[in-house]
């Protein structure tokens, strides 16, 4: 099984959603079942179903998140010396060369990211295209809008 890349706070992210999914949410909705079991004929029973459905998600979540965390490789951007490149966990400064607007992106894993606070998903044409670059490199990103141009204005690793 491939590793995935996670950065320590989207771990610590996952194993809070796991705690939450089995200490609260399974719970609930084992007992959202018994109540509706206790209404009777069940073949007509949409709150049974609905809680069996819902039943099923949280499962198939626990797994998924378990799987996650079992094939995790936490990296502590705070600890990495990457010599001032691009890399997983890197915090980016970049400017966009045709309007000169600044942005800063953090390069983090497919579950953390979160643009509205500036995380960008490792797997992202930006973050593809910002990997091994340094201060002053031009980043070419080809965009849903055409190819946009970025130079790197600084990288931290926080």
């Amino acid at each position: 099984m491939a590793t995935i890349p996670l950065t320590k706070r989207g771990a610590e992210k996952l194993k809070e959603e796991l705690q939450r999914l089995k200490t609260q949410d399974r719970p609930a909705v084992i007992a959202a079942i018994a109540e509706a079991r206790s209404h009777g004929d069940l073949s007509e029973n949409a709150e049974y179903d609905a809680a069996k459905d819902r039943q099923g998600f949280i499962e198939g979540r626990i797994k998924e998140v378990e799987g996650k965390l079992a094939a995790a490789q936490i990296i502590d951007p705070a600890t990495l010396d990457a010599g001032g490149k691009v890399v997983f966990g890197a915090t980016v400064e970049l400017e966009d060369e045709d309007s000169g607007d600044k942005v800063t992106y953090q390069i983090v894993g497919e579950d953390e990211a979160d643009l509205k606070q500036g995380l960008i998903n490792i797997s992202s044409p930006i973050a593809r295209a910002l990997i091994g670059k340094e201060e002053g490199d031009t980043a070419e990103v080809q965009a849903p809008g055409g190819v946009k141009h970025y130079e790197v204005i600084g990288v931290k690793y926080l």
